[in-house]
């Protein structure tokens, strides 16, 4: 029988991706919430893993490796989450690095048009922030240094999101190759909040990629949202997965624990990642 009293949030972000906590204090806040298992799925890196595996075997807390890979599908930007793969799988980490040199040439390019606005930020500057998964939630935090606007959201708003004057889409890799590469790997690939897609017309054709599931349970959603996908997923037979998309202060609403799955996903994903590691 699933314990009702279990909650697992499989969705947030640390300081190795956008999230502004080390993992470290991600972990121990979720002891602090009562969570019964966590999985950090920064964007396109594993690089908190060799410091967050160790540590939650020491505090003895269930930590699932995951990973939020950025895709592109007819002009839209698709999330992917991996799970239950090695964090030490060679597929993921080349994967990560091909990301990284993608992010790299988007970055220098943001910084080179808003330059062109009087706003001069270096790429020292840049990576001297965080060494690892640096996009433009660093690149609005020394906006916010500099005093060109006063919050991330502002600065997104005004210069960084799709369609200002500050914004670069980058060479993003296909919804295809990121399945590909989580399944090498040995995870499994779930769609991460679709109810953020708004055209009808992508959410149909993503239907019909080989996904394993799909996070229906996200953030601060109403139902109503959560459960279309929850039908689908169940038509499908894929898993259904939940977490909070928790980033520190960079996401205040979006608080650790927020959403979650109950013991027989969690278990479910846990016992594919052990399985992978022995097999590996």
């Amino acid at each position: 029988m699933n314990n009702r009293s279990f909650r697992a949030d499989l969705h947030c972000h640390t300081d190795y991706s956008d999230g502004v906590d080390s993992p470290e204090t991600v972990l121990r806040a979720a002891i602090d919430k009562e969570l019964s298992g966590l999985s950090i799925t920064d964007h396109d890196t594993v690089s908190a893993y060799p410091v967050a595996l160790p540590l939650a075997k020491e505090l003895n807390f269930p930590l699932l490796p995951g990973i939020e890979l950025s895709s592109a599908f007819r002009e839209e930007s698709i999330h992917i989450l991996g799970y239950g793969f090695s964090p030490d799988s060679e597929v993921i980490r080349n994967f990560c690095h091909r990301h990284q040199i993608r992010r790299t040439a988007r970055n220098r390019a943001i910084l080179a048009k808003l330059k062109e606005l009087g706003i001069v930020i270096t790429e020292e500057e840049l990576n001297a922030v965080s060494g690892n998964s640096v996009g433009r939630p660093h690149i609005a935090n020394l906006m916010i240094e500099r005093r060109v606007v006063s919050t991330v959201k502002e600065a997104f708003k005004k210069y960084l999101a799709e369609g200002k004057s500050a914004y670069v889409p980058g060479n993003r890799m296909t919804v295809e190759e990121t399945i590909e590469c989580i399944h090498q790997a040995g995870g499994l690939a779930v769609l991460a909040h679709p109810q953020l897609i708004k055209r009808t017309s992508v959410i149909r054709d993503l239907l019909g990629f080989p996904f394993d599931g799909v996070e229906a349970y996200y953030a601060r959603l109403y139902p109503a949202q959560e459960q279309k996908w929850v039908e689908i997923a169940e038509k499908r037979g894929w898993i259904i997965t939940g977490g909070s998309d928790y980033h520190g202060t960079n996401k205040p609403l979006n608080k650790l624990g927020s959403s979650w799955v109950g013991e027989e996903t969690f278990q479910h994903l846990y016992d594919h990642y052990l399985k992978t590691v022995k097999s590996s």
